[in-house]
């Protein structure tokens, strides 16, 4: 997994609350268990006519925002099922940190196993960095993990807080695996003792 230590880029604005997984990623595109190929459907249902073009009106197919690496979002953010294709599309589509008042549980969680930063600020916050991010192409955010801080356009920043655990973890770009790879050693050593102790287990 990527490591994330600081990140500057476009900040898209979504003011909506209660998105929910399936608006993420409606579910024709949950046939595939790969990890790739999913920013084509992210917000597909908002992002395309019946048709299949693109809708104009919706922020990712703006110009301005075509490359986005933020999502400022409104509250209750990833509520719904618990697919995790959700973090999978908006990693594949290139955002890497989403900021809003408050997520939903299990999407939450989702974002730190995929090397994606969920961020939860007040609503005064929230309402300035949208603002910030209803500039169009200076929409710049720049987010600090190690620091806890984020950076507007015009050099203001907010602190963020964060547990200790799930930062490091982004810090070291630590999946599930590597984690627990990280206690090998005291994982071999105490299988070795039991094996002592117990040889007939």
């Amino acid at each position: 997994m990527e490591k994330f230590t600081k990140l500057t880029g476009v900040a898209a604005p979504l003011p909506v609350v209660n998105v929910d997984t399936d608006m993420i990623i409606p579910k024709d595109y949950l046939k595939t268990i790969k990890r790739t190929g999913l920013g084509k459907g992210l917000f597909a249902e908002a992002r395309y006519k019946e048709d299949g073009s693109e809708n104009p009106d919706f922020v990712l197919n703006k110009s301005a925002y075509r490359n986005a690496k933020i999502l400022v979002a409104g509250d209750n953010f990833g509520c719904g099922s618990s697919r995790e294709h959700a973090p999978w599309a908006l990693l594949d589509f290139g955002i890497r940190c989403v900021i809003s008042t408050s997520f939903a549980d299990i999407f939450y969680n989702n974002c730190f196993k995929n090397g994606i930063l969920p961020i939860v600020v007040s609503q005064e916050d929230l309402d300035k960095l949208m603002d910030d991010a209803e500039r169009g192409a200076n929409a710049i955010l720049s987010v600090d993990l190690e620091a806890q801080e984020i950076t507007g356009p015009d050099g203001g920043s907010i602190h963020f807080d964060i547990d200790p655990g799930r930062r490091h973890i982004l810090l070291e770009g630590l999946d599930d695996i590597a984690s627990t790879l990280k206690s090998d050693a005291v994982i071999g050593s105490f299988e070795n003792k039991i094996r002592t102790e117990r040889p007939w287990l």
